[in-house]
């Protein structure tokens, strides 16, 4: 054992019930990389045959709640993984059922980090998306909920916050003395679009990068960047007179950029809600000649189900969209002709494994390394563009 590098402690990963099927993949695939490795042992060389910790969720019929570790945590280095978005668990509550939101599922994370009883080595919690990130900033007399959760979480004793493309990372400022790890799943998306799509490169002429709105203009300057395309921006005007459902509405989404005609598009954003931009968008695009359209985003919530995509499917507005399973995506959507699902779980493993063994995750970091090997696994030159494949 002592020509082994130790762990940093023994890991342990709480995949609370609102993760449970990404906790699951997630341990398997850390038991595969540290397999590879001949890293799966404990600090003490016992080889291991699961890094899951048994967790008991309660609820009680008048709401409350709790949370129970089936081993301690003494001088373990725990990861914590909750999908605050997930509206699929539901619970009786005063006779009715109720589905949890993300406040819930937010206060079963500090439920796990009291059973813990300050007793673990390290404590990371894991979550794909930043719970009330949306709103990051505050205006006037208004709440500052995730702001004041991560402070929470820092008052709790947890050393690193892991999440995935947040709505704004520089909301970390609200704990300066806390790791806080902002992963972008471009790679595996990218991987995932290119892997089925790759003929669309065989002229990058025909292919346009489109930001939705101006928040979203760095990410596509991003993916034009690394696949050296031309990029275009919509703007949403909107009624700053009235607000309708927490926001002033959109009026009118205006194009900015070059002609689309006869030009196969890809929208990227960082989340899809109810999808009614990714229709208004699309529909404009048609009408000015776009031949296939592609959406990519990280999150896919789709607040209104899943009838309005297949309608947009069908309507050919859309012609297929990729989102990641770092956040709850039902069956119905799961198994649409429209949708691809984005697996960010063996991704997500190998920083869980980085980190356990206190190395560096830069190299996880850098997606446009991994997006350059990736074209040259499939023939085709990163500079020169010059063996793309034909469809």
């Amino acid at each position: 054992m002592a020509s082994k590098l130790r762990p940093r402690g023994n890991l342990g990963l709480v995949a609370l019930e609102s993760a449970k099927e990404l906790g699951d993949k997630l341990n398997k695939h850390l038991l595969e990389i540290r397999e590879a490795e001949d890293a799966n042992y404990d600090r003490d060389g016992n080889s291991v045959d699961t890094y899951l910790v048994g967790i008991t969720s309660t609820r009680f019929s008048n709401g409350e709640g709790k949370v129970k570790l089936d081993e301690t945590a003494r001088g373990k280095d725990m990861y914590i993984l909750a999908d605050v978005s997930n509206y699929s668990i539901t619970y009786n509550m005063f006779g009715r059922e109720v589905a949890c939101g993300p406040d819930e599922h937010f206060q079963d994370i500090k439920r796990a980090l009291s059973a813990m009883s300050g007793r673990a080595r390290h404590v990371t919690v894991i979550m794909p998306k930043l719970y009330a990130s949306l709103q990051h900033r505050k205006k006037a007399r208004e709440s500052l909920d995730c702001a004041m959760a991560l402070q929470d979480l820092e008052r709790l004793g947890v050393n690193e916050i892991v999440t995935f493309d947040a709505h704004d990372p520089t909301i970390q400022n609200a704990i300066p003395q806390v790791s806080f790890l902002n992963i972008y799943p471009t790679l595996e998306i990218l991987k995932q679009f290119l892997d089925s799509q790759l003929w669309l490169l065989s002229d990058k002429e025909k292919l346009l990068v489109i930001s939705p709105d101006t928040g979203a203009m760095d990410r596509a300057i991003y993916y034009a960047g690394v696949l050296g395309l031309d990029v275009g921006l919509f703007y949403k005007r909107r009624d700053h007179s009235r607000i309708v459902d927490g926001r002033n509405p959109i009026v009118q989404h205006e194009y900015l950029g070059r002609d689309v005609d006869g030009i196969n598009v890809l929208i990227v954003d960082d989340m899809i809600n109810s999808g009614e931009t990714v229709f208004d968008i699309g529909r404009e695009l048609r009408a000015k000649g776009a031949k296939s359209i592609f959406v990519a985003a990280t999150f896919g919530f789709f607040t209104e189900g899943a009838a309005k995509f297949q309608k947009a499917y069908d309507e050919g507005i859309i012609d297929q969209v990729y989102t990641t399973n770092l956040s709850y995506v039902p069956p119905e959507i799961r198994n649409s002709d429209w949708f691809t699902l984005v697996d960010q779980s063996k991704y997500l493993a190998k920083f869980i494994h980085q980190l356990n063994f206190d190395r560096s995750a830069s190299g996880l970091l850098d997606a446009t390394k991994g997006i350059r090997s990736f074209l040259i696994e499939h023939g085709v030159d990163p500079d020169t563009r010059a063996t793309y494949p034909t469809k």
